[in-house]
């Protein structure tokens, strides 16, 4: 009986979830820290944008009867999960934005 993941590691496994930096590949490893850094804090910002605007959702909805602060808090949900959406994946639309130049 032969294993399929007998010769395979995690590195294997994490290599091909990795992204590719595309034309950002010549960057130092300096740079690249950098660059994942600043997305990290900004995807944390982000989620915390949403959390907040979860909390305010909740609150307005029930404890206050608060309409107003209900949608603000929907509008906060909205734009937070946008935005870890958007910084998740710019480095596949950068990818394919210099792809589609080239």
């Amino acid at each position: 009986m032969i294993l399929a993941a007998e010769k395979g590691d995690i590195t294997t496994i994490i290599g091909g979830i990795a992204p590719n930096w595309g034309p950002f590949g010549g960057l130092g490893n300096e740079a690249r820290v950098m660059i994942e850094v600043v997305m990290a804090v900004a995807i944390l910002l982000c989620l915390g944008i949403a959390i907040w605007g979860a909390a305010k959702q909740r609150i307005g909805a029930t404890a206050l009867r608060d309409t107003f602060s209900a949608e603000q808090g929907k509008g906060l949900i909205v734009a937070g999960l946008t935005g870890v959406f958007i910084i998740g994946s710019l480095g596949t639309l950068f990818t394919i934005v210099y792809g589609m130049a080239v």
